[in-house]
């Protein structure tokens, strides 16, 4: 498995992260231990949860992946083999369950998600630790057509950086990320961190998929430029891509399939179109559409580590098997096409 710098960290973290969200929803606590031991032994070292996991997000399972991480980390003696990043949630309303209804990225809420996640993981320190979304209103999940609301009384990024510096003085969390950012937030970000003194942005943890590649609009040169690379998740789009979808199939025990009405992003007609051609392209030339889909985002030179997920060990085998694989020209032309004809179609 080939490794990648994480930032300017010194860290080098696998090309292939294991996502871990289905844990404790769609994945039992045997179930994740058993994906965890086969990620580790095929060369991956990073892990991704979040104190928002599992997906769906529910008041009775929130917490329940970190534990499961936390419970596979203290039975197999390995903390010191994996990089563990997780993630405070942002403001919102709707999910009281997280410090009441009006928590928000500042200094109380994330001292507190950070000590709780550290107890749910069994661990004293996390690796990498993400604002899971801005606290200001902003475009993200899926949000075009940005409005300016000069009323906006978010709490100032550098508040939620100063609380993360000191959760850093505190030997809590080694490195910070930025989730469902933007290129001001990312921007801004490492301004502050080069102007105050703040932890810098080691990586960027937003969607990029064939059906969404805005982040090659104006992020794919921030980190570049700047060393803070994407950590990229829905790879698959939902697992839309590995087309087991087409056709109105609804595959017992898939995400879409459980719950129909939260996750349509990849799902409407633009969306299958195009799903439906780099599935038949992927086809033509011999291809797993889910191994092409991965590889094409593996390969892209801004990002740091793709963030895999499954609910099936057979899954797993093969998404992390795409490591290896190296997409032929006449297959990147193909993809090209298909991105020209149906330029993001589920940003």
């Amino acid at each position: 498995m080939e490794t990648r710098p994480l930032g300017r960290t010194g860290l080098n973290v696998s090309a292939i992260c294991l996502g871990t969200m289905t844990f404790g929803e769609q994945n039992t606590e045997a179930e994740g231990h058993v994906q965890l031991d086969y990620a580790l032994d095929h060369g991956v070292n990073f892990l991704d949860t979040a104190e928002l996991y599992p997906v769906t997000p529910r008041r009775e399972t929130q917490g329940r992946t970190e534990e499961i991480i936390g419970s596979w980390m203290k039975a197999r003696g390995t903390r010191d083999k994996v990089i563990v990043a997780s993630k405070v949630v942002g403001p919102s309303p709707a999910m009281d369950w997280f410090r009441g209804p009006g928590h928000r990225l500042d200094r109380a809420n994330i001292t507190a998600a950070l000590d709780a996640s550290l107890a749910r993981l069994q661990t004293d320190v996390i690796d990498l630790y993400y604002l899971h979304w801005p606290d200001r209103k902003t475009n993200f999940f899926g949000q075009l057509g940005y409005t300016h609301d000069p009323d906006d009384d978010a709490v100032a990024l550098e508040e939620s950086l100063s609380v993360l510096a000191d959760a850093q003085e505190a030997g809590k969390i080694r490195h910070i990320g930025l989730s469902n950012e933007t290129p001001w937030g990312l921007m801004h970000a490492l301004h502050l961190a080069e102007t105050r003194g703040l932890p810098r942005v080691a990586c960027v943890q937003n969607p990029y998929n064939l059906l969404n590649r805005s982040y090659e609009v104006g992020m794919a040169e921030c980190s570049i430029r700047e060393e803070a690379g994407l950590c990229a998740y829905s790879p698959l789009g939902f697992g839309t891509l590995s087309g087991k979808y087409l056709g109105g199939a609804m595959p017992p025990g898939a995400r879409i399939t459980l719950f129909p009405d939260r996750y349509t992003r990849y799902t409407r007609p633009r969306a299958v179109g195009a799903t439906e051609a780099y599935v038949a392209l992927a086809r033509d030339h011999g291809l797993d559409p889910a191994q092409m889909a991965l590889a094409y985002v593996t390969s892209r030179p801004f990002v740091t580590s793709n963030i895999i997920g499954a609910t099936t060990m057979a899954q797993l085998e093969s998404n992390i098997a795409s490591a290896g694989l190296d997409l032929p020209e006449a297959v990147l032309e193909g993809i090209e096409a298909i991105h020209a004809g149906n330029p993001n179609p589920a940003p």
